[in-house]
This record gives structure tokens, C-alpha cells and sequence, in this order.
């Protein structure tokens, strides 16, 4: 199967202030931008600006690190073949940063691999994966690998992973972690103690506010004036749209919009007192984020759903759902945050995305 860009894949369908008088101390007076965000720190929230990381491919395997250094990398099917077994190698980050081995057969419901061998040798891998040592272990033979089968508990092959890539994408981790040169570098070994390589950096807190309330009925005229202002599909006939009731007696509201093969827009509306104003967003969002046109004006979600308070997206790049992006909402009482992505560029077989943004969410 050939590797498919995941954009080209989705392409579906200020106010002044007077100065203030100069402090008699000698400490200048914060701006009313750091006093918010010294408020919001006080109350659990960093105000995070979300940067997701890139994610990179080396021929058949993909690599991505998220914003605090946690760094993950896949296996891919080949030109010539679906895989029936794929991997995940994950690390986090600091000087004892853990391995995680996880394995996957993405094809059917079958055995679960109990061994890997790699060039000859065996790995126990006790079921879907490991971590520790023993996962350490096999990210070490992996770096200069050029054989690796996955076997059942009697020795059955139940599929093979390319090496290709494997060691490329293991330096790549080391390079973003800061362990080049370091003992605790998985392929760019050097001298250099464990203590020089960075520690692993805080994920940041999102205040998140709980959904509560009950949604009350959205009025025809208010459902058409959304539909014109998200510039819906005329044509679209969708499932109804759903309301979710937030705390503060104002509505969530996911509008279907329009819709794919396989893909569902979703626009994003608050409705508060009788009016629908169109949901803010601190990120870009459902085809936003892909670089894909939704035509939709609004901010929008792919497939989207709501639990447990938080607003997932799940924009497909193909109906197999083996890549596309899973984003994660949480809402703050002013607007909807990022609180968690992944993704997975590569139209390849291996529907495990790999995180590029990570948050702590603290209920408010």
C-alpha cells in the first residue's frame, strides 16, 4: 500500500489603556494580560499556547514527541503488504526516562504475539507489550536490526515488522529527548552520565469545567439561523444535532454540518440565553488542524462526541481508520481547549496514534 499524505487524504468535503502612574517601588506593575494569567495560574490553569509536535517518517516507520518530550514511534506496512502485526516503541522523557513496548495485530482478534525475534533471538513479550528492562532491551536490538517476527505461544509466525527505519527513528528520539551522547541514548551512545540529559518537563494544567445541567430543546429558527451562519450544506441531512448542558446554564451544541465518506463535520456552537454564538477554540480543530478546507466558517469537530466532560474530534483520513487525527476538548468556561492529540500521517495499516500534545486537566 503506498504511503498517502494525510492532507491530501482529508481534502473532503483591542482596547487601549491610560498609563498608569509610575510605582513608587521599584518593581514595574504587571499588565492586566500577566495578571490574568497569574490568576488562572492560581487557580490550576498555565494558559498553555498548544503546539503539537511534528511527526517525522523514516521509510517504514513514523516517530512523534509531544510538549513534554514523551516520544513514541510506530510501524508501518510496506509498499507490498498490510501488516498483521505492528509496534509501538514509546520513551519518556529525563534521564530515567522508561521504555514501553506495545504490540498490536490491527487485522483480526487472534493470538496475541508472545514473542518477538529479532535477528534470531527471542523477546517474551507476555502478551500485547512491556516495559522496563526487558522493553529496553528490545529497543536495543531494534537499532541495528534487519529481521523482526512476531510469534504465538507454539512458535507460530503470526507476522513480520520492518527494521527499515527502525534505527533512524530511535536517533530521532534520542536527538529530541537530549540523550545523544549520553549511556542512556537507545542508538547515539556516548559517555556523557544520565545527568546531563534534560529532565522531563511538567505536562500543563488545563482548567476544565464540569458538563452539568440538563440541554434544554434548541428552537427550529435557532437551528436554521445556525445552519446559515456555519454555511451548512443545503443538501446535507444528517443526524439531529446534540446538546450538551454546561455548568454555567449555558449549551454545547454539535451541529452536523456536512459529511464525507466516512467523516462527519460538526460545527460548534454556545448557546446561551436563546442565542447561538459560535464555540471558541484554542486550537485548530477537526479539518482545521489537517490543513483541509471544511468550508465550514466556524470552528468544527470530526465525528464528534462528548463524555465524561470532555469533546473528542476523530478526523479519518480513510474509512480504515488506520490514520487522521484524535483530539481531545475540555471546556474552560469562556472556551473549548485542547487537552490531548494524536495523530498518525501515514496511510499505512497501523491505526495506533501517536501522542503530539499532552495536558493534566483540573476540574473546576
Amino acid at each position: 500500500m503506498k504511503r498517502v499524505a494525510l492532507a491530501a487524504v482529508l481534502g473532503l468535503a483591542a482596547c487601549s489603556q491610560q498609563p498608569a502612574k509610575a510605582p513608587t517601588s521599584p518593581s514595574p506593575t504587571p499588565s492586566s494580560s500577566q495578571a490574568a494569567v497569574a490568576r488562572a495560574t492560581a487557580e490550576g490553569d498555565d494558559r498553555a499556547v498548544p503546539k503539537p509536535g511534528e511527526q517525522k517518517t523514516f521509510r517504514d516507520w513514523t516517530v512523534a514527541c509531544d510538549n513534554v518530550a514523551r516520544c513514541a514511534m510506530a510501524s508501518l506496512g510496506t509498499d507490498a503488504d498490510f501488516p498483521a502485526v505492528t509496534m509501538q516503541v514509546a520513551r519518556a522523557a529525563g534521564p530515567d526516562g522508561a521504555v514501553e513496548v506495545a504490540l498490536d495485530m490491527p487485522q483480526g482478534d487472534g493470538d496475541a504475539p508472545a514473542t518477538l525475534r529479532i535477528d534470531g533471538r527471542a523477546f517474551a513479550v507476555g502478551g500485547n507489550g512491556l516495559s522496563g528492562a526487558a522493553a529496553a532491551a528490545i529497543a536495543h536490538a531494534l537499532a541495528d536490526a534487519t529481521t523482526i517476527e512476531a510469534l504465538d505461544t507454539g512458535g507460530k509466525r503470526l507476522g513480520t515488522i520492518s527494521a527499515a527505519g527502525a534505527s533512524a527513528a530511535l536517533r530521532y528520539i534520542d536527538a529530541q529527548q537530549g540523550r545523544a551522547g549520553t549511556v542512556t541514548a537507545l542508538v547515539a551512545r556516548g559517555d556523557r552520565p544520565a545527568a546531563t540529559v534534560p529532565a522531563a518537563r511538567a505536562a500543563p494544567r488545563v482548567r476544565g469545567v464540569a458538563f452539568g445541567g440538563e440541554a434544554a430543546a434548541l428552537a427550529p429558527a435557532l437551528l436554521a439561523g445556525m445552519r446559515r451562519t456555519a454555511e451548512c450544506d443545503p443538501s446535507f441531512s444528517g443526524p439531529d444535532p446534540r446538546a450538551y448542558g454546561l455548568a454555567d446554564g449555558a449549551m454545547l451544541v454539535l451541529l452536523p454540518c456536512s459529511a464525507g465518506a466516512y467523516n462527519e463535520i460538526d460545527a460548534l456552537f454556545v448557546v446561551r440565553d436563546g442565542k447561538a454564538t459560535p464555540a471558541k477554540v484554542d486550537a485548530p480543530s477537526g479539518f482545521e488542524e489537517t490543513g483541509a478546507d471544511s468550508q465550514t466558517p466556524v470552528h468544527s469537530v470530526i465525528n464528534g462526541d462528548v463524555e465524561g466532560g470532555v469533546l473528542r474530534s476523530y478526523a479519518k483520513g480513510r474509512g480504515l481508520g488506520d490514520c487522521g487525527v484524535m483530539q481531545s476538548f475540555v471546556w474552560d468556561g469562556e472556551r473549548l481547549r485542547l487537552v490531548e492529540q494524536r495523530s498518525m500521517g501515514e496511510c499505512r495499516g497501523n491505526p495506533d496514534y501517536l501522542p503530539v500534545w499532552s495536558t493534566r486537566v483540573v476540574r473546576g
